[in-house]
């Protein structure tokens, strides 16, 4: 070109910038420079805007736009803008508060800008003044990209007063009923824990898209309302709206949650009938589902047939692996999972191998995986992994290396691991070493009402009643109630639930001579009530009596009568099975030649033939 403009010097930068090239771009700034070309905010916003640079390349490129005085108009803002976003994608909030502070004229955009940037590293509070100061200027009007920004730090800060005051001046400003809004707005409710606002959220929306059927129903998952998300997304299939692959995931672990194999398996007819069978991220939720729903065969197939495995698929495996108890097989998938030079195992798989450790006692196995991932993978140790070694220290009777553990993680963490240890206390009878934890425990965490029942358990299993009693009072005093056990199973689709001593149940006459039917069997095949696990001070016929109508029990006396012989019985409970259920399981799988699968609160039991896959050991 005989004469080369501004124009044309600044096309050809940003060819090289949308093509990041950035030190071609760089040497034809320099040119420019020295050939004594003006330099406009236009060539600067090419460098800013489409070029991912490096924090000391921004911070070059501030310098020369200060110098050059192409901050502090109005027709630079845009420029001013970018250096502020600039600066926000690498976390320096402060600088970029610095540049809107010096700014003579500051645009929507650029409060927007900052306001998400504050959002984006955590200070919700900070993003909330500086909206406030935004709306004490009458030139300036909250807009869409404002309010997606408070939106998302409500979510973040889970603060419902802040969230239902924001949604109420996005409806006074006329905002309401747009997409992405909706949706949002639905979110941030469901992450304050508030589902009603939420579910209203989504019936007064006047578009339904998938994105809101999945918001509404991932609330319901993550709040522990799975069988409201399956109710929901039944009601979705029956209108014209497909699910996607996210819907799909979302329900799939609302079905992982509530135990349903059956609705489960309808999904999957459904995934396999629409075309999902590519779907890596629905692939695993099956895997998730089977493993959560006791249906581990069908999981490892799901598994083998996915072509292309990312580290959710193996994570996903080697997790169904160590909650059903087979530490073999998770530890020999990891192994295979580490052949694979592109997939590095991160903090969610090791925290799966060190709970299929605990769940067998592999110790040795334990400690090594433990010091491997910060050592080999650089991964620091969250409250999961010393929970998971804690609990398999304690378990395995090796109390002074568990508390060693305890002393030398951080202090902000220990509340939470002295709870497997006095479980480990209860288990081995130590109860020098179980008071120091329960004091650890109601010191650090005094509103649980968990603490105080595992403090009582203690008591109970060395016969000191007087002492669990006050326990118990302790917790009533405090306004504590213990959630009430339950045990569910499922029936052609439909799922039932039963609590200790149950009569509700429409079949409750039938149940109960089943089971008084399978207590003259137990007592023939020579099985012994553990009566050291009721929590009472009762006479032993007392006790005995109380263990006969667990809701476990009752569970499987109400699936023996409703299904064929021989087939497996799978039962979901929300605590930890006693020793004695666990006693009498092994007994009843013997005398009825059933399969009983059942998912405690932290792992599942295979009973088959007299014996349990837990060895034991749990």
């Amino acid at each position: 070109m005989p004469v080369r403009t501004v124009v044309s010097w600044n096309s050809v930068i940003s060819a090289y910038c949308r093509s990041f090239l950035f030190h071609e771009a760089t040497l034809l700034l320099r040119e420019m420079r020295l050939l004594g070309l003006d330099l406009s905010s236009t060539t600067f916003l090419s460098f800013l805007s489409t070029t991912p640079i490096h924090l000391r390349q921004g911070l070059s490129i501030h310098c020369c736009v200060f110098k050059l005085g192409l901050l502090n108009t109005y027709d630079h803002i845009p420029l001013a803008n970018a250096v502020m976003s600039m600066y926000i994608r690498y976390g320096q909030v402060h600088e970029a508060r610095a540049i809107l502070d010096s700014m003579h004229e500051i645009s929507v955009v650029s409060w927007s800008t900052i306001i998400g940037g504050y959002v984006d590293t955590g200070n919700v509070d900070k993003a909330f003044s500086m909206f406030n100061r935004m709306r004490t200027i009458s030139t300036i009007n909250s807009d869409f990209v404002v309010f997606i920004n408070l939106i998302k730090g409500c979510a973040k800060q889970g603060s419902l007063m802040a969230a239902s005051s924001l949604h109420s001046l996005i409806f006074k400003c006329g905002c309401e009923n747009k997409d992405p809004l909706d949706n949002l707005l639905l979110g941030m409710y469901a992450k304050c824990g508030d589902l009603i606002s939420a579910r209203k959220v989504f019936d007064m929306a006047l578009v339904k898209t998938v994105f809101l059927w999945t918001s509404i129903i991932g609330g319901y998952t993550h709040m522990g309302y799975p069988a409201e998300a399956l109710l929901l997304f039944k009601k979705l299939l029956k209108t014209a709206i497909k699910p996607n692959g996210a819907t799909l995931a979302t329900i799939l672990s609302a079905c992982a949650d509530l135990g349903s194999l059956d609705m489960g398996k309808e999904i999957e007819e459904y995934i396999l009938s629409n075309g999902f069978q590519s779907d890596r991220q629905v692939q695993t939720s099956l895997i998730h589902m089977f493993s959560k729903c006791g249906s581990i065969g069908k999981a490892i197939s799901v598994f083998e047939r996915i072509s292309d495995k990312d580290l959710a698929a193996w994570s996903s495996m080697i997790n169904g692996y160590a909650i059903h108890g087979m530490a073999e097989e998770a530890l020999g998938l990891f192994h295979k999972m580490l052949e694979i030079k592109e997939i590095k195992p991160d903090a969610v798989v090791f925290t799966s191998i060190l709970l299929a450790c605990s769940h067998v006692g592999l110790v040795e196995d334990g400690l090594k995986f433990f010091k491997s991932m910060q050592k080999d993978f650089g991964i620091v140790p969250s409250v999961e992994h010393y929970m998971c070694l804690v609990d398999l220290l304690g378990r395995a009777g090796q109390f002074e290396l568990a508390l060693k553990t305890i002393r030398v993680m951080p202090v902000k963490l220990q509340a939470q691991v002295w709870a497997p240890f006095l479980s480990a206390c209860t288990k081995h009878c130590n109860l020098e070493l179980g008071e120091l934890a329960a004091r650890k425990l109601l010191y650090m965490n005094p509103g649980s009402h968990a603490n105080y029942v595992l403090m009582a358990n203690l008591y109970t299993s060395m016969g000191k009643w007087k002492e669990a009693a006050v326990t118990r009072s302790l917790m009533i005093d405090r306004g504590l109630v213990k959630a009430p056990g339950w045990s569910q199973v499922e029936i052609n689709g439909s799922v039932h639930v039963f609590i200790a001593g149950d009569r509700s149940h429409t079949q409750s006459i039938d149940i109960y001579k089943k089971l008084e039917e399978i207590n003259l069997k137990l007592a023939e095949a020579g099985y012994v009530p553990e009566t050291d696990t009721v929590i009472h001070d009762l006479e032993r016929e007392e006790k005995e009596e109380a263990l006969k109508v667990h809701s476990e029990r009752l569970a499987i006396a109400f699936g023996l009568i409703s299904t064929e012989a021989g087939s497996t019985l799978r039962i979901m409970k929300n605590h930890r099975t006693c020793v004695d259920c666990h006693s009498a399981l092994k007994f009843i799988s013997k005398i009825t030649g059933r399969h009983l699968i059942v998912r405690d609160g932290s792992r599942f039991h295979h009973f088959e033939s007299g014996k349990c896959t837990c060895k034991d050991f749990w």
